[in-house]
């Protein structure tokens, strides 16, 4: 079980993650969206929507930094493990009562909403429980471990994680993980799996190509232009 868990099931994910985006680029270009539904209401969206947004990046930074920076790369800039692990619990509970608090407000106008509920699809309420199951197991397990120094991940699930990149895992580093962790981390890649198959995947989308766009050119009206005017048949002259 810990093979499969920690040594196989990761690999997996990748595989659906790349594989998915693959086959949705490929064959549906124009199901690639958010799927938006501020055309039904925007008042609620524009509260919770960035809410949700800056906390689930803020959550996504905390988890790169802690999985894939290693310890002794902290200490040598003089930040210990318990100043680090106090900057994680209150940086990361803040970041995720702000993200727990857009996701609510979310699922609450998508459940009050008639036509935003309508919109609503079978995969749409399996990404919000999953999604919502991960971050709330997230926060559970900091908080549960809070006490003192708390538990340092950094000696087991960041190694390990890091380890995944080799093509070695190293599992028997999952071992002595706190429950609450590994059911986490599990839940965590099974978003990751699901990621192409919901509008999740539009975070893929960056708008790079608006940086190499041709500027739009303004030109002013010709004064003799302005106002009504009998039509013309025929071609009319552009001017430069």
């Amino acid at each position: 079980m810990r093979t499969l868990l920690w040594g196989v099931i990761p690999y997996v994910a990748v595989v659906l993650l790349v594989a998915g985006l693959l086959w949705r680029y490929r064959y549906d270009k124009f199901g690639w969206t958010t799927r938006s539904s501020q055309v039904y209401e925007s008042k609620l969206l524009n509260i919770a929507s960035p809410m949700f947004h800056y906390g689930i990046l803020f959550v996504l930074v905390g988890h790169l930094v802690g999985l894939f920076i290693p310890e002794s790369w902290t200490e040598k800039v003089g930040v210990k493990e318990h100043t680090y692990h106090l900057l994680s619990l209150y940086g990361g509970t803040a970041a995720g009562i702000l993200l727990v608090i857009g996701i609510l407000l979310l699922l609450y106008r998508r459940r009050t909403n008639a036509p935003v509920f309508r919109a609503t699809t079978a995969n749409d309420k399996l990404m919000y429980l999953v999604l919502f199951g991960a971050i709330v197991l997230g926060m559970v397990a900091k908080l549960t471990h809070a006490s003192g120094d708390g538990y340092n991940y950094r000696e087991s699930i960041a190694p390990w994680s890091r380890s995944l990149f080799t093509l070695q895992p190293d599992t028997d580093l999952m071992a002595g993980v706190p429950v609450l962790y590994q059911i986490h981390a599990v839940v965590g890649m099974a978003l990751f799996a699901l990621i192409p198959f919901t509008r999740l995947v539009h975070m893929f989308s960056a708008p790079v190509q608006y940086l190499f766009r041709p500027y739009v050119v303004y030109r002013s009206k010709d004064p003799s232009r302005v106002g009504p005017r009998p039509e013309r048949r025929g071609w009319e002259k552009t001017g430069s």
